[in-house]
């Protein structure tokens, strides 16, 4: 599984490009309360496959996922189904959303 660093994500939400998907994998009470810039809620739970494909059809764009913290793996856990489903470029912000809003990076909520 590749992961990608707080810096290197920042360059690909500034850069607002639409071939890169962000996705929250964590409940919506969680991403509702802050969630980092142009990212869309997947939890990762039994509707995971189904709302993935819909979101992201193309299974070579590019999908970035986040949870929680490094301790968390709701996002270690999409990343590995989305693989499974055969989306060949996924990538894990392991440190999550607390790495991003400790660092003082824009938020959305």
């Amino acid at each position: 599984m590749k992961t990608i660093n707080r810096s290197d994500l920042k360059k690909k939400i500034d850069m607002n490009n639409p071939a890169t998907t962000l996705i929250e994998t964590l409940p919506e009470e969680s991403f509702k309360e802050f969630h980092l810039p142009g990212a869309i809620n997947i939890p990762i739970d039994d509707q995971f496959d189904e709302s993935v494909q819909q979101a992201v059809p193309d299974k070579d764009q590019e999908v970035v996922v986040y949870c929680k913290d490094a301790s968390c793996n709701a996002s270690p856990q999409a990343a590995r189904r989305l693989e499974e489903l055969g989306y060949t470029n996924v990538l894990d912000y392991e440190a999550g959303k607390e790495d991003w809003k400790q660092a003082g990076m824009p938020l959305a909520s």
